[in-house]
């Protein structure tokens, strides 16, 4: 393994880093972002924050001022004229979570501006490219728009039909989903038009006869009794002169999960029966206004989806369709008026809460095809992900067609949903034609399932025989679907199962990046809360997604009791017993995730916003706590011992409870200290005293250097989580490495454990271990799951049959990924990577590797290499952010050298010692020596 330098340097141009003479040349700013958001439509707070970044830096390119103009048209803007706000030369370094101070802005106000920015020689940049936002509705009286639902509405409740008390009608119920439109007239030209909906429990807009926008299963996933969620859309360039129509179909979502016999739920519960609220402001060229509201004016009918449920599928009957519907004026005789109706009770919110929305990502071309069994076509699409199928027939009319999503075949090759719950599936029954000659393709709209392989059943693929001239499948593909935040992160190495482990971890991610981050894509579908905080890290680095912890915060805060508790799920569609409900481990998500985005990001407001969220639960966990020791939930969550996997077996429950209380106490301790109450930190301050010396006289042996029952993540927790004494933190890692090498390099811990597992060794100096105990495939762990054939991260360690093919809790290691074997890391002074920290760890057989990471500072690059005995490290630091490089090699260096040029070595080469760079590209070389 390679030793760190410890180096202080005497640089030969001076100062106290390595930098190059500055260019003169300053870039402008880029990537101009609101609320996170790149041009949001539906903006709800009233002082936005914004953000920039910079190209690829020169060397020592700071930011030292800028300047904001924010502009109500674009035309002002282009003369440099903010009529809204123009900050002046603001003396800054600050790039981000800067707060709109300009004037009052309203409901649907279109806001346009731009930044510049000066160095360190107070030259200016050039003026950014222009960037927009726009106001959503900011207050109840903003919306005009009433709640619309079908008359007689029926509800399943799980005891059967129910009317909704609130639209009750003589008319017929409508017994399929409904499906909603309305005519409106445009006579004049159109300057801007904007929509703003919420459809319960999710919707698909049209307008004059095409989808609107590419986005699905809208909205987000809430508690709809506490918070709804609604989108902005831009509809300027697709109104026309004369009649317009407006359509929305509706489907179920989380909102009304139906209960039904014959098709699987993870719960069974509604909110109330489909609904809709959406209202359009158009603001004519000449000044002049029109609103378009939902009310009893829209027309109602039942659509051709007969069946949808987020758990069993969907169901649909292409006869029922109605032609023209969002397009042209039909025969009126069986659409109905709509009934207006009340919300279900939530705030109606915009992107202060919202999760980027979910799109089609790829579509997945079948691999093979295979017919276990008469009337039973199994399509291999390759890739275990979240997805919706895409199927083209051609066949009678009322021939119905079964596709049933599986993650593995049974031994006789048809589709098994042990692991992912079932039956689920999706029929479609084919409209026909005169000379069943025309081409139907469908997807299910509402519901989607984790999956590899698609079963199709009433229907042969073109071509092969078919005596019961049953529909042909003319094609069928996968719609791999995710939410759309923007990867932040690559990394590859010279090592195939690190990066196929990288690999199956991504797609684990993303098949599981909804609305909410759900733990698997098809059998769960539901927010349990250790995940977010546990492998945090690992997603940061691989994806831009603020917005999305800062929705799953919001989510946190809809779901806690008046008494504290921060119940395992949230939204908490179903309430869960024992430990399932109020485990420590998951509820200090609420503590550890606002306290992540602010570290990573440089969010204070999320901590100032949940602050009082932090603190009820902190204190509902202190009131169950005996002597400070908390002795209740599941623990290290699928650890392995001599049992299947589960609750913990080699930890004990009081253990990980009690750390993450303290845990949650020290950084409680902080946020009060950040955000002024110092009173409260004072006090929380005494309180992590005392319970730390409570579970160190609980639980530490003093005289083995072990806690408890001396596991992995027994021992790990407490040195990561500044538990254990000082003095024997080495003794107590010594302890953990005994343990993976008495496993014969194996793993233990668990879902709660393994993160602080790697965290210990890594910190710890033990990176060796961390390879070898990843670097083989006959011991449960990345190995035998890729070895066993997974294409995404499986939920056991040994990647068993009758767990989950798709979980994203074990992906862990990606952090070490970034952190350690890269050397990526956020410096603890700072925050949002304003200080970074290039400390890259080559162990084992790993001769290169290659990561970046998009920072809210700009792009860190860290890549290295072994050859010929020398280590080669080139990095990029961005604009406006410092660093400390550490190179591996001996205390005792040989010659050190930067873009070719010698780096002497002072000081005494202490191991803190760093050689500290400015931004810019930087080339090291140095002795290679393990």
């Amino acid at each position: 393994m390679l030793r760190f330098v410890a180096l202080l340097v005497a640089l030969q141009v001076g100062g106290s880093g390595l930098a190059a003479a500055e260019s003169s040349h300053v870039d402008f700013p880029l990537d101009l972002r609101c609320e996170y958001w790149a041009e949001p439509l539906n903006v709800d707070v009233p002082q936005p924050r914004l953000s920039w970044v910079f190209p690829p830096p020169q060397r020592g390119q700071i930011q030292t001022a800028y300047q904001i103009l924010v502009a109500s048209s674009s035309d002002l803007l282009n003369k440099d004229q903010g009529d809204l706000w123009d900050s002046g030369k603001v003396s800054s370094d600050q790039s981000f979570q800067i707060s709109y101070a300009g004037r009052h802005l309203v409901a649907g106000q279109s806001c346009f501006w731009k930044v510049r920015t000066w160095n360190k020689n107070d030259q200016p940049s050039p003026w950014s490219k222009t960037a927009n936002w726009s106001m959503g509705l900011l207050s109840e009286d903003d919306w005009k728009a009433k709640w619309i639902t079908a008359p007689g509405a029926v509800v399943t409740d799980g005891l059967g039909l129910a009317p909704d008390a609130e639209s009750a009608s003589t008319a017929e119920p409508i017994r399929t989903l409904p499906i909603f439109r309305k005519s409106f007239q445009i006579t004049k030209p159109v300057a801007r038009a904007a929509l703003y909906i919420c459809g319960l429990g999710q919707y698909e807009l049209h307008l004059n006869g095409n989808k609107v926008g590419q986005n699905i299963l809208e909205p987000g996933w809430t508690d709809y009794r506490k918070t709804c969620l609604y989108q902005a859309y831009d509809l300027t360039d697709q109104l026309k002169a004369g009649e317009n129509i407006v359509g929305v179909m509706l489907g179920n979502g989380m909102y009304n999960v139906p209960a039904n016999a014959d098709r699987y739920r993870k719960f069974t519960g509604s909110m109330g029966p489909p609904k809709l609220i959406a209202q359009l402001q158009i603001t004519y060229a000449d000044g002049s206004t029109q609103t378009v509201c939902t009310d009893d004016s829209w027309q109602v009918i039942g659509g051709p989806i007969t069946f949808s449920s987020i758990y069993g599928g969907e169901d649909y009957d292409a006869r029922l369709e109605r032609a023209h519907w969002d397009s042209a004026p039909t025969d009126d005789a069986d659409w109905q008026a709509a009934s207006q109706t009340t919300g279900p009770g939530g705030k109606l919110a915009g992107v202060s809460q919202s999760a980027p929305p979910i799109t089609v990502a790829a579509i997945l071309k079948v691999q093979s095809v295979t017919n276990p069994r008469p009337n039973a076509w199994v399509y291999d699409l390759g890739q275990n992900c979240s997805q919706m199928p895409l199927i083209t027939l051609r066949g009678h009319a009322g021939s119905s067609v079964r596709l049933t999503p599986g993650e593995v075949p049974k031994s006789d090759g048809t589709i098994s949903q042990e692991s992912s719950g079932g039956p689920t599936y999706y029929t479609y029954t084919l409209k026909g034609s005169a000379e069943n000659s025309s081409e139907e393709t469908w997807s299910p709209r509402f519901t989607y399932c984790g999956c590899r392989y698609i079963e199709v059943s009433g229907a042969v693929p073109a071509g092969s025989p078919n005596p019961s001239n049953l529909p042909e499948i003319l094609d069928l593909r996968g719609q791999f679907i995710t939410n759309s935040s923007a990867a932040a992160g690559e990394f590859s190495c010279s090592n195939s199962m690190f990066n196929q482990t990288a690999q199956i971890i991504r797609w684990a991610m993303r098949n599981n990046m909804m609305s909410i981050l759900t733990d698997c894509p098809h059998r769960e579908r539901l927010g349990w809360l250790e995940e977010t905080h546990l492998v945090g890290p690992s997603l940061m680095y691989n994806f831009q997604i603020p917005s999305m912890f800062t929705k799953i915060s919001a989510d946190i805060s809809d779901a806690q009791t008046a008494g504290g508790l921060v119940p395992d799920i949230a939204p908490e569609y179903a309430v869960f017993a024992g430990g399932f409900r109020d485990s420590p481990e998951w509820g200090s998500a609420c503590v550890l995730i606002p306290w992540q985005v602010y570290e990573w990001y440089g969010d204070t407001q999320i901590l100032s916003r949940h602050y009082e969220v932090m603190k009820r639960y902190v204190d509902h966990v202190g009131s169950r706590a005996r002597d400070n020791i908390v002795s209740y939930g599941l623990g290290d969550w699928y650890d392995l011992g001599p049992r299947p996997p589960g609750q913990s077996q080699l930890t004990p429950v009081p253990l990980t409870a009690t750390a993450f209380y303290y845990r949650d106490i020290t950084i409680l301790q902080r946020a009060a200290k950040l955000l002024g109450h110092d009173e409260d930190s004072d006090h929380y301050a005494d309180l992590g005293r005392d319970v730390r010396d409570s579970f160190n006289r609980e639980l530490y042996h003093a005289y083995t250097h072990s806690y408890a029952t001396g596991s992995q993540t027994a021992n790990a927790i407490p040195l990561v989580f500044g538990l254990a004494p000082e003095s024997d933190r080495a003794a107590i890692l010594d302890n953990i490495v005994k343990d993976i090498r008495r496993h014969d390099d194996g793993l233990t811990a668990g879902d709660i454990g393994y993160r602080y597992l790697l965290r210990a060794l890594a910190d710890g100096g033990r990176s060796d271990v961390i390879f070898d105990m990843n670097s083989r495939s006959d011991r449960p762990g990345y190995g035998m799951i890729l070895a066993k054939g997974a294409t995404s991260l499986t939920e056991a360690w040994d990647a068993r049959l009758d767990s989950s093919q798709d979980h994203f809790m074990l992906g862990h290691i990606m952090e070490w990924f970034y952190s350690d074997l890269a050397g990526i890391q956020r410096d603890p002074s700072a925050v949002g990577f304003k200080k970074i920290i290039i400390k890259p760890t080559p162990v084992g057989n790993v001769t290169w590797v290659t990561a970046s990471y998009r920072s809210a500072s700009g792009t860190i690059e860290s890549s290295w290499r072994i050859d010929n005995d020398k280590f080669f490290l080139n990095i990029v630091i961005p604009a406006n952010t410092t660093a400390k490089v550490y190179l591996p090699n001996h205390y005792n260096t040989g010659l050190i050298t930067e873009s070719d040029k010698p780096v002497a070595v002072t000081g005494d080469n202490s191991a803190d010692s760093a050689i500290p760079v400015s931004s810019g590209v930087y080339h090291f070389v140095c002795d290679a020596v393990r």
